[in-house]
């Protein structure tokens, strides 16, 4: 007797859409079904023009996201960023008839994706067995699966249990970038903006509390333009006055800051009296600050209510600090001048950065090679904030960063002696182990001189604005007895200051590197002299 032969499974025919169409759902099924297509018709039209309106390289960055997503679950298997979760669950204890064993569940981080010209951030919700630790360590294998240039992995400041994993597709460091002061008034004095962190990040350096910053690096490595930047973006603020002493030239119309000179109360150049007086004349208003600090702004240190227009945050830039700390020898007495000059302003120098926190001071030191020779280390290692552009040696870097940067090679500024890192700077991460590297942004001299000529106005000596708050003696009022000066320079004014205190000091320390500005009212701003 013949097999029956089986009967074909039924597939689908041309009958099937009329058959559907047949079939009665009820209304909301339709509602339904229509709102789910509306709304991914409305995601696909937001992808699509977020795409289409987006820059080249944000584009290349959203193509770069899709590609993480989408291999994600299979490359983390790969390097072991997963967990197995081998306790079964109430369904599968239930589900099972005793003879078999559940399988294990696989458990990967969830991540989400946010694209910017640079690459791509990564949100990554952790799961138990795999940390900071798993990721910091598949840090390079993660790069070169991605097609990055480096990626990064820290925790999230703002909840616990998740990462941000940078994955940088462009290299910032070697992207140079221009900005043009907007003479905007700084909101927040205590952080200042330096530039992009080799992850695309915003680098902010926090000075509350700094008594000083060192910043060292071969000459046009960015030096100039990281103070230009300072100073354009401090400058429009009433509460900062600012103070050079520039040992590159002599008089204050010469050198890097011959055109802001405006902006500046005070300007002392490479002679070493006309710098002694100002860093007396600036010792003595940090004494007068420290005794009327409680009586006037009640409490124990500026950063506590920030700074004020009438007690403004001093900002003192020694440039080319080796000029004034040189330890001069020889017997005659005009070097054995030089000599004693020399060791009084390392004294007056380490007494503002390691005393003049508390009262509103911030020592900027500037000069190629910071070592012990060229700063004290009793100034260099009080000052809490160091940068280094490119150096010559790993011995200059430890000068400028300490003895750690010898443990991070790739951070080392002797390696970045190529023109593509001029203006990229290292310093030691906030709160963090190791260090960063930081692009500055270039700021063009011209630019400084436009903000500081408008906001010329702004220039006040602190000591007077001290004296308007409590009328106690200035340091650099005029004598008991005198009739008062009719606004002689400010360099003469403390020099007359410290002749009348320090006996055996010439009366005239304006040295030949400097003008006297031409007599202004009692009260009235004076400025370093400009031509």
């Amino acid at each position: 007797m013949p097999t029956p032969s089986p009967s074909p499974s039924p597939s689908p025919g041309p009958d099937l859409l009329p058959t559907l169409a047949r079939l009665r759902f009820p209304p909301i099924t339709w509602y339904v079904l229509g709102a789910a297509l509306l709304v991914l018709l409305s995601w696909l039209i937001v992808i699509t023009v977020r795409y289409l309106v987006a820059d080249p390289e944000t584009r290349a960055s959203i193509r770069q996201a899709f590609w993480i997503r989408r291999r994600w679950h299979r490359l983390a298997r790969a390097l072991s960023l997963v967990t197995t979760d081998r306790v079964p669950t109430l369904g599968q204890t239930i589900v099972i008839d005793g003879q078999r064993r559940p399988e294990p569940k696989i458990l990967t981080p969830s991540i989400r994706t946010k694209c910017d010209p640079y690459g791509v951030h990564v949100t990554v919700n952790t799961v138990p067995g795999v940390g900071l630790d798993d990721f910091q360590k598949n840090a390079a294998y993660l790069a070169d699966a991605w097609g990055c240039v480096r990626v990064g992995a820290d925790k999230d400041p703002d909840k616990r249990g998740r990462l941000l994993v940078r994955a940088v597709r462009i290299e910032p460091l070697a992207r140079k970038t221009t900005w043009v002061p907007d003479g905007k008034v700084p909101t927040d004095l205590s952080r200042w903006h330096l530039g992009l962190d080799e992850y695309a990040r915003p680098a902010v350096l926090h000075v509350a509390d700094v008594p000083g910053m060192v910043v060292g690096g071969l000459p046009g490595k960015g030096k100039s333009a990281l103070i230009n930047a300072l100073i354009s973006r401090l400058a429009p603020s009433r509460t900062v006055q600012f103070a050079v002493a520039d040992g590159k030239v002599k008089k204050a119309h010469e050198g890097d800051y011959a055109d802001i000179t405006d902006r500046l109360f005070a300007f002392a150049g490479a002679d070493l009296e006309e710098a002694n007086a100002l860093f007396k004349r600036l010792a003595r208003l940090r004494d007068e600050r420290s005794e009327l600090l409680r009586q006037t702004l009640k409490v124990r240190g500026m950063w506590e209510v920030g700074p004020t227009p009438e007690w403004p945050l001093v900002v003192l830039v020694i440039d080319e600090a080796h000029t004034f700390f040189r330890d001069f020898k020889g017997s005659d007495p005009a070097t054995r001048r030089r000599a004693e000059l020399a060791r009084e302003n390392v004294i007056l120098v380490e007494e503002l950065v390691k005393m003049g926190r508390n009262t509103g001071f911030l020592i900027v030191l500037i000069t190629q090679k910071p070592t012990g020779d060229a700063i004290p280390t009793a100034i260099r290692d009080v000052c809490s904030v160091a940068l280094s552009f490119a150096q010559r040696s790993t011995e200059a870097a430890v000068a400028t960063l300490g003895e750690n940067i010898r443990q991070w090679k790739d951070m080392d500024p002797s390696t970045m002696q190529h023109s593509d890192y001029v203006g990229v700077a290292v310093m030691a991460r906030d709160s963090h182990e190791g260090f960063l590297r930081v692009r500055t942004p270039y700021v063009s001299a011209d630019d400084t001189a436009r903000i500081a000529r408008a906001t010329a106005h702004l220039t006040a000596d602190p000591a007077d604005l001290l004296t308007s708050l409590a009328p106690a003696p200035s340091a650099l009022a005029t004598a008991p007895g005198q009739a008062p000066e009719s606004g002689p320079d400010l360099r003469t004014k403390a020099a007359r200051a410290v002749s009348t205190s320090s006996p055996g000091t010439p009366a005239d320390l304006t040295g030949p590197g400097s003008t006297p500005l031409a007599p202004a009212s009692p009260g009235s701003t004076q400025r370093a002299p400009r031509r």
